[in-house]
């Protein structure tokens, strides 16, 4: 029975976590990334741009670190969840259910967004709602290769810093600045190829509600992040050596 209420309560928290990833990394995206004045006759644009969302994304993994670690280890992403596998920081039996609760917290998160983004005239979905995409839907219109190995050695590298911040031997309490950081600078190199995954929850919330390319491309945004995690899982405990989990 306690192991059914911990469970339960990770559960509730990746949700929660995952849903505020979505409507804060992606909203900032829809919502601020470029937002012009009409209170004169040349508009200004005073929209937070390319750093302004890479630094959203950022806080939001952070202020969650902080709010729900000490609970479910705030994954929000199945290639974190997976890689946490792979190196042996995380039980198996709650991969699925872990991913599941993720993915709905993502569609969830971009449910409320689409609600928020629609009270403009003229809001569509098939203008990209941040969804990520390659080719003719990279905003730099990087080809598939590009995106495959940018979310690939991204995510990679995602994973190596979570590993190494929440090592035993890191420093206590300063894990979610590393992360959050860490995906501010992920972002600020990986948007223009492909918005930037690293993330399949990320990927499947706004893509549910893009539809056509969006979900036609979504494979490829579960195949990179979760190769470049189960990567890092291997990878990083053979540098690290025995003893770097605080379990």
């Amino acid at each position: 029975m306690l192991c059914y209420v911990l469970l339960k309560n990770k559960l509730i928290a990746e949700f929660f976590g995952t849903f505020w990833l979505v409507f804060g990394g992606c909203g900032s995206a829809v919502l601020a990334a470029a937002f012009f004045t009409t209170e004169s006759q040349t508009p200004i644009n005073l929209g937070i741009g390319l750093v302004g969302v890479s630094l959203a994304f950022g806080l939001t993994v952070m202020t969650m670190a902080y709010a729900i670690g000490h609970i479910s280890g705030c994954h929000l992403n199945p290639a974190v969840t997976i890689g946490l596998v792979v190196a042996s920081r995380h039980p198996k039996p709650e991969a699925l259910p872990y991913i599941a609760v993720q993915v709905i917290g993502a569609i969830a998160g971009a449910g409320v967004l689409g609600i928020i983004a629609s009270g403009q005239d003229g809001f569509a979905f098939s203008d990209g709602f941040a969804a990520n995409g390659f080719s003719p839907h990279s905003p730099g219109k990087y080809a598939l290769m590009s995106a495959l190995v940018a979310e690939v050695v991204l995510t990679f590298f995602f994973l190596m810093i979570i590993l190494g911040a929440t090592d035993r031997r890191a420093p206590a309490g300063f894990a979610p600045i590393a992360i959050g950081l860490g995906l501010t600078l992920i972002h600020l190199i990986g948007i223009p190829v492909t918005n930037l995954s690293v993330n399949p929850a990320r990927s499947s919330g706004p893509a549910v509600f893009v539809g056509g390319w969006a979900i036609q491309q979504l494979w490829l945004f579960w195949v990179a992040p979760i190769l470049g995690a189960a990567l890092a899982g291997i990878v990083y405990p053979l540098m690290a050596g025995k003893g770097d989990t605080k379990d």
